[in-house]
């Protein structure tokens, strides 16, 4: 797998795996079954692997650790933190700089690791200024423990004043085909100050793989708007020219979403997850997916901005992004 850099100095495989549905977010995953799938990703070029201390409540970043254990050195290992449970259970946002600290020495812990690679606030806490969240973790740079720092899901003036305080490597947010709001003002500010951009659920949660017809009871894709019942029926249209160019190019739906990602620039590396080893190679199998600028600039076309029906999260969640 060829090579790309995020900001200055980080250098990853094109295509990384997030591992969240490794601890049962999408149904039940076996661990021995995931150490064996992250395994195989980095055996076959995918150097970042990411987790986050939220997932699972710690239980994918033991795994994650256990995996990446004998293959140590081929890894770029990331983790965030902010997202919490209040003391009633509910979802709750913390950047205060203790709890930086604290975060970061059980995620050392629970990982079997002495440094982080990449660090990201997984989440931005509007009752913490960014300049104390983001000096805190660069206290963690000057420490050993963390390599380079990332944020995920903000905006555009949070970027810079992070970026003031301590370069900001990478910016992990949502994009994909049908989620492409970063495009008017978060992927040029990442890119005016030299920072990466990390996609996650480049595939929208599975939809553009064109396999998802309605969603069970059960689902955690139930309580998204977008696969609602009335939304998914208007969304499952936007698929034909997908469908029809990679019955064209003879490459699967899903690996011409992510061909599509990987064209936007050398700057851009989505982190599709999975729990099968057949998604796994067909992921990482879209970086030999090669596309003329007609056809990147058809697909743009046939999924503009605010095409999908839908807003990408529930409404408490869509809350805490773009802060």
């Amino acid at each position: 797998m060829h090579r790309r850099r995020l900001g200055r100095r980080l250098e990853v495989g094109a295509v990384g795996l997030g591992c969240m549905g490794l601890s049962g977010t999408y149904g039940s995953a076996d661990d021995a079954s995931s150490v064996a799938l992250i395994r195989e990703a980095v055996e076959r070029g995918c150097t970042l692997i990411d987790t986050a201390d939220i997932y699972g409540f710690g239980h994918n970043e033991r795994v994650v650790g256990e995996a990446i254990r004998p293959v140590r050195d081929r890894v770029v290992l990331a983790t965030k933190f902010g997202n919490i449970r209040d003391a009633e259970g509910r979802p709750a946002v913390e950047g205060r700089p203790e709890h930086v600290r604290r975060a970061c020495e059980a995620s050392l812990a629970r990982l079997g690791v002495e440094v982080i690679d990449l660090y990201y606030l997984h989440r931005v806490d509007p009752a913490v200024p960014i300049e104390e969240t983001v000096g805190a973790m660069a206290e963690l740079v000057g420490q050993g423990k963390v390599r380079f720092l990332g944020l995920s899901e903000a905006a555009p003036a949070t970027i810079r004043r992070a970026h003031a305080v301590h370069p900001i490597t990478a910016l992990q947010s949502e994009w994909s085909l049908w989620t492409r709001e970063m495009e008017a003002e978060v992927l040029p500010t990442c890119r005016a100050l030299g920072i990466g951009f990390v996609a996650y659920s480049p595939l929208g949660r599975g939809f553009l793989s064109a396999t998802i017809e309605r969603v069970e009871p059960g689902d955690r894709r139930a309580e998204h708007p977008r696969f609602a019942p009335d939304n998914l029926e208007h969304n499952l249209r936007l698929l034909g020219p997908l469908q029809t160019l990679a019955a064209a190019k003879g490459c699967t739906p899903a690996q011409l979403a992510l061909a599509w990602l990987l064209a936007q620039g050398p700057d851009i590396v989505p982190i599709p997850g999975t729990r099968k080893r057949e998604r796994l190679l067909e992921n990482l199998a879209a970086t030999a997916v090669a596309l003329s600028a007609d056809e990147v600039a058809a697909l743009s076309a046939a999924f503009p901005p605010g095409a999908a029906a839908g807003a990408r999260y529930p409404e408490a969640q869509l809350a805490r992004v773009g802060l």
